[in-house]
């Protein structure tokens, strides 16, 4: 049996086991089988139930049978109670702009079912079991990237996630094309649903959309941390740069969990280097920030992460739905949709990771300075040849443009539905740009790598530690040292590639 095939075997239960971000990407890639145990059907079932003895009774509850926001002290007849669960999808449909990644989505859709299997959010088991054949079917909903506050969780997101199961909206199978509903479900011989009490609502609240970005975000960014560190070793050796600031005694005296690590995986790095040797009497005092912080900055970097992986993992396993049924006579109109538990770190780990692209940026410049020996931007004919002088310009360029999107959105607070909703998050926004500058990150890491090898060349035959000499070689086997001006970008592109997995790192570390 292969790996593959025994990750497929294992399963996740739904409301009962621990999610986590490795798990929630492993059940939205399909490595891992979503199941409902009978304990979890069973709470279901009585949640639900005790939604419709509500129903039918005279007891008030907001979204039940009341309008919602502003609109709570309305009432809502028995006969149109259920009327107004397709009519919140319907109207809270309100989503722009492109529609995110079908992972993002499919993410969502699996928060989701987690959420709902708690079984305080009194939806029908039939509800849950269409959604999570929409996950084991890769048929994934259209949802537009704009459109949510982080208020009342991600309202219109998720309307547009879940009007497939009103047969509307559209799907997609391939992850890329996407057709109306209808046409999809006539073709695996489904009929739309009808919902019952709550239930709109119930799909609507919560904070799915913000946590399906921060999920991604944080994949993106623990491996860009963990190439930084390498990447960085390389510049360090290529520039003949001092191993004395990641001796552990230092590290001691300062002991932040990030930079003990980071300095731990650089000694580890450059453990047996020869470089190191061949300019211990150069006479130069200390190095660049860039260089000599590398702990200190990124180790930041990776704390920020691990704040934002700690609140991450509690939204997870929470209920973020509102009203919460706790039985038929216990039920409460919370904030626990709200985003900003979310919204803060998210903020905090796109400036932790617009930083770690501002010191690689800085380390690309002294490459192509022509210091330590090396040639003016990494080229020996350099004049008839601009070598690799450009490439700066893009890193210099999506730099700024991180600093320019990093200002943090849970700052800024518009009220909607009439003041009822007086305080909303933005976290949307926050993890919307967080991802969007992790990514920007990919290509700023992506330049480093290149000009490192290419620098790193310029060395040879001096040999650097097993690890350091390791990652070259595998660089080398797909990029190769530039002797005159070529298309660089094509290059950039594999540099890219490499930064976007883990294929590479995985190689260099075993």
């Amino acid at each position: 049996m292969s790996v593959r095939e025994q990750v497929m075997t294992e399963k996740f239960q739904f409301g009962l086991d621990k999610l986590t971000v490795t798990k929630a990407l492993q059940l939205a890639r399909g490595e891992l089988r979503g199941i409902l145990a009978d304990t979890v059907v069973s709470k279901i079932i009585e949640n639900h139930k005790a939604v419709q003895n509500i129903a039918e009774g005279e007891k008030l509850v907001y979204g039940v049978n009341t309008g919602i926001g502003s609109l709570c002290t309305t009432k809502i007849s028995k006969k149109d109670i259920r009327k107004l669960q397709e009519n919140l999808l319907k109207s809270h449909s309100v989503g722009v702009g492109e529609p995110v990644a079908n992972e993002i989505a499919k993410l969502m859709l699996v928060l989701k079912v987690h959420s709902l299997c708690y079984g305080y959010s009194g939806v029908s088991l039939n509800v849950i079991e269409r959604i999570c054949w929409h996950i084991e079917h890769k048929c994934i909903p259209l949802v537009p990237s704009q459109g949510s506050v982080g208020a009342s969780g991600d309202l219109a997101p998720l309307a547009h996630l879940f009007l497939p199961l009103l047969g509307f909206g559209k799907l997609s199978e391939d992850g890329k094309n996407y057709r109306p509903t209808p046409d999809v479900l006539k073709i695996h011989q489904l009929s739309p649903l009808k919902l019952g009490p709550k239930e709109g609502v119930a799909l609507i609240n919560g904070t799915q959309f913000i946590a399906a970005h921060a999920i991604a975000v944080s994949e993106k960014l623990f491996r860009c941390l963990e190439y930084a560190d390498l990447i960085g070793a390389l510049s360090l050796e290529a520039m003949l740069e001092s191993h004395r600031p990641f001796v552990e005694r230092l590290h001691q005296l300062r002991p932040h969990p990030g930079s003990l690590i980071v300095a731990k995986r650089m000694r580890t790095f450059l453990k047996g280097s020869q470089v190191v040797k061949s300019h211990e009497h150069c006479g130069r005092v200390q190095d660049p920030y860039s260089v000599r912080c590398i702990p200190q900055v990124h180790g930041a970097s990776r704390d920020a992460l691990e704040h934002l992986n700690e609140k991450l993992v509690c939204e997870l396993n929470a209920v973020t739905d509102n009203p919460i049924i706790f039985s038929e006579e216990d039920t409460i109109s919370g904030g626990n949709f709200h985003g900003q538990p979310l919204a803060l770190p998210l903020d905090y780990v796109s400036m932790a990771a617009s930083e770690l692209g501002s010191i690689s940026e800085r380390r690309t410049y002294l490459l192509l300075g022509g210091n330590a020996g090396l040639p003016t931007y990494l080229m020996e004919d350099s004049g008839l040849n601009s070598g690799f002088m450009i490439t700066q310009y893009s890193a210099a360029a999506l730099v700024s443009e991180n600093k320019s999107i990093c200002f943090p959105a849970s700052v800024d607070s518009i009220p909607t539905s009439m003041g009822q909703e007086d305080h909303v998050s933005m976290g949307s926004i926050s993890g919307r740009k967080a991802l969007t500058i992790v990514k920007n990150l990919e290509k700023i890491l992506a330049i480093e790598l290149l000009c490192a090898a290419q620098a790193f060349d310029f060395r040879s035959p001096t040999q650097s530690g097993k690890t350091i000499e390791r990652f070259h070689s595998l660089i080398r086997e797909k990029i190769p040292h530039l002797k005159e001006d070529t298309v660089i970008s094509d290059y950039i592109e594999l540099a890219v590639e490499f930064i976007s997995n883990d294929n590479l790192l995985k190689a260099t570390m075993h």
